[in-house]
């Protein structure tokens, strides 16, 4: 793909912030609106409040109340919004183009996903400018490195991701889309409140029934190849063998040096 270089393009910063926050509050000053039903969150005794980032999608709420997955939030192929135009003031001299931006809050994405040094590779958010003259994808934010601030107040949840790239931005003279500051995406979702949405994370409860059971079945199967068969008056019976059960402290007693006390037990 070639790209020609205009006025519009600005080399003002190399770091891009995609700011995308999640709430029970409809961002009235934001431009780009992904809607899903909402929800109020039950309040509960703030102790600790804040929210601890567990991986790149998912953070735990350090009073304990629950876990915040975006996972929940995205379709089927993960994204949250994908080639959502993105509505921006230009001026009159300045020719028409479209702005279409794709994100994916938990599966890194590339796109267009055939086109070599291409800026979006790996990404969480890409936003694709399209006009007559020339097309661009440009990088705003990868999972990597991503930061989780909680709002305990408004009981919002800000995710922000982080961009670095060597190439000349793009610079939009309208305020609400710049290189300057960050993109703000407002969601309004249920799955913002901690437990609200599951998404087959395993529980701790679960863990613990699965250690218990790998735990049991690994019992008996090495008990059963520890048996040994003897014969006795009464018949054929078995019995484990000590150093199955005790092998660690068999290895510990055999290898420490002797004392006197051992000796005479010995004897």
């Amino acid at each position: 793909m070639r790209l020609k270089r205009r006025s519009s393009y600005n080399i003002k910063r190399i770091y891009k912030l995609l700011m995308f926050t999640m709430g029970l509050q409809a961002g009235l000053s934001a431009f780009v609106y992904f809607t899903f039903l909402a929800a109020g969150c039950l309040s509960t005794p703030q102790h600790k409040p804040g929210c601890f980032k567990v991986n790149n999608c998912k953070c735990i709420m350090k009073d304990g109340s629950g876990v915040i997955s975006l996972r929940a939030m995205a379709d089927q192929e993960g994204f949250l919004g994908r080639l959502v135009q993105l509505h921006v003031e230009q001026k009159a001299e300045e020719e028409e183009e479209e702005k279409l931006l794709s994100f994916s809050p938990c599966q890194p994405f590339s796109q267009p996903e055939l086109v070599e040094r291409n800026e979006c590779i790996n990404v969480a958010a890409c936003l694709y400018v399209r006009s007559p003259d020339v097309s661009r994808f440009l990088n705003y934010g990868r999972h990597d490195g991503n930061e989780f601030h909680y709002n305990d107040t408004l009981k919002v949840l800000s995710v922000s991701y982080f961009s670095e790239s060597r190439a000349a931005q793009m610079h939009v003279t309208s305020t609400r889309l710049s290189a300057e500051g960050p993109l703000h995406i407002w969601v309004e979702s249920p799955c913002a409140c901690p437990n609200a949405c599951a998404f087959g994370d395993l529980g701790l409860g679960t863990i613990y029934l699965i250690i218990l059971c790998v735990s049991a079945v690994a019992y008996f199967v090495l008990g059963s190849c520890a048996l040994r068969p003897f014969r006795s008056s009464s018949g054929v019976q078995i019995s484990p063998e000590p150093s199955v059960w005790c092998m660690i402290c068999y290895h510990c007693s055999e290898n420490r040096p002797k004392t006197q006390h051992d000796s005479d037990l010995g004897q």
